[in-house]
């Protein structure tokens, strides 16, 4: 066995690709047990400890809190103490050790056990039941180093043949860049690298060439002469006299550039510091570019007039009551839709996804089988799943699979709204503030207590006829006193 061993950030179940720090339980230079707590991370589903994979002494740390790792990502390096207790080699940790495994949202089986188990190389195995090969103590003795995305490589095998910055005349950059500076005209000695090691990179010579701060000597872009096109597109010359040429210092920074570049008021300037997004708001970011990507939405909306209820009733249970009544009028929207496969799924239960709104971001838990649940159990159920979301505490099973989505966003503001479907499911309804409005009755006008309504489905799976029917019996099922 190796002295020292690298720890990559393995899976942690979530089929997410990276965590966030939240707080490390140990400092360089200290020791750890097998198994012991290592290191807390958010993943956008919740807070886990990972344990430290060896026992022996800490020689670094992937980063500090708030910093994001990436899966499979170095997390820890430790120096291995024979005299502690290891785990034996080829021996099975329970955790993934090959590609990991992802889940998007909506799975149809979250693995039941969240525990997160340490190794020292992290991702997911396939549960083949067969140990993993014995580790080599060098790389090539029968086993291939890793072999990660190099920036500026390209291999075809394990030997990397890696583009390298080279420094010419005091400034260093890739063959390439310094290429692009003599298209663009850009003396790279006045430019300020931005890269590793003052590496001057492909941004910082685009930079330098809109805004003129770099630009070659005046002889290595000569003035061209002037041409009728060039007046044309210039201020016009009194008739009879020529149109002055300006000389290279006259000319302003478009000018000289030879080439339209994009320029903004004085005024502009950033007034707050960019953070990069973390946990929740990270994966929320990822889901909605995924969505909006996949999915061809089409939204309905319409009033449901409730004038008819007795006091007393619930918004959001008469609203789940509602839905689960239109899936049975109409399951083509209560289904599951695979955009690569051309298949779709209909369910015959209700498992309704609930939109809980917090400072960290979005959560969709599902409120299970709420076709089955009488308005108590209604309440009693999103009452828990909104209390587990606040305190973080909800199982990340709860957090997808959901057959069918509500936002009642006008608990807040709002009429309304076009939703967000998130495959694999292809409807959403959401509801607005309730306001009263005038309509008319036989013999006059009655001021009326009114929801809005908005239904955004996905046009791949059903159709216009088919959501409009779910929207009506949505509809009639508001419409009644109780």
């Amino acid at each position: 066995m190796a002295n020292t061993k690298t720890f990559l950030l393995p899976d942690l179940g979530e089929g997410l690709p990276d965590a966030t720090i939240v707080e490390w339980y140990v400092r360089e230079g200290d020791t750890i047990r097998l198994d012991d707590n290592l290191v807390s991370m958010e993943t956008a589903k919740a807070v886990v400890d990972v344990p430290s994979p060896v026992s022996g002494k800490v020689l670094a740390l992937a980063g500090a809190a708030g910093d994001v790792i990436t899966t499979g990502a170095m997390l820890a390096e430790f120096e291995l103490d024979a005299s502690q207790p290891q785990r034996a080699e080829g021996q099975d940790t329970g955790h993934h050790h090959g590609a990991p495994t992802r889940k998007g949202v909506g799975s149809q089986d979250p693995a039941p056990d969240d525990r997160v188990v340490a190794s020292t190389e992290g991702g997911a195995i396939e549960q083949t039941g067969k140990s993993p090969p014995e580790e080599k103590s060098e790389p090539g003795e029968g086993e291939r180093a890793d072999s990660g995305t190099v920036v500026g490589a390209m291999q075809a095998s394990d030997q990397v043949h890696a583009e390298a910055a080279v420094s010419s005349g005091g400034v260093r950059a890739m063959p390439a860049v310094r290429a692009l500076a003599r298209k663009l005209k850009v003396d790279l000695s006045r430019v300020r690298g931005s890269g590793a090691d003052g590496v001057v990179t492909m941004a910082d010579v685009k930079q330098a060439a809109a805004d003129g701060s770099a630009s070659a000597p005046a002889g290595a872009a000569a003035a061209r002469p002037s041409s009728p096109a060039g007046q044309a597109r210039g201020t016009a010359a009194p008739r009879g006299q020529a149109s002055p040429t300006r000389t290279p210092e006259q000319r302003t920074a478009m000018s000289a550039s030879g080439r339209p570049m994009r320029t903004q008021s004085p005024s502009v300037t950033a007034t707050g510091q960019p953070e990069p997004l973390r946990g929740v708001r990270r994966n929320m970011a990822r889901v909605m570019a995924d969505a909006h990507a996949k999915v061809v939405p089409t939204t309905l909306v319409d009033d449901a007039d409730i004038h008819a209820w007795h006091p007393g009733n619930d918004m959001t249970a008469r609203l789940v009551r509602a839905i689960c009544a239109a899936a049975r009028a109409v399951p083509a929207l209560n289904a599951w839709f695979d955009g690569d496969g051309l298949t779709r799924t209909l369910h015959p239960h209700v498992d309704l996804g609930i939109a809980v709104d917090t400072a960290d971001g979005l959560f969709v838990p599902a409120l299970r089988n709420a076709d089955l649940l009488d308005a108590r159990g209604v309440r009693e159920g999103v009452d828990r799943l909104r209390a587990q979301v606040e305190d973080r505490s909800i199982p990340a099973a709860e957090l997808g699979g959901h057959t069918i989505s509500l936002s009642n966003f006008g608990m807040f503001a709002g009429r309304y709204a076009t939703p967000v479907v998130v495959p694999p499911s292809v409807a959403i309804v959401a509801a607005g503030r309730g306001r009263h409005q005038m309509v008319p009755v036989v013999g006059g006008f009655e001021s009326r207590k009114v929801i809005p309504l908005s239904l955004t489905f996905d046009h791949r799976a059903c159709t216009g006829g088919e959501a409009a029917r779910f929207l009506k019996a949505l509809l009639d099922d508001l419409a009644l006193p109780e």
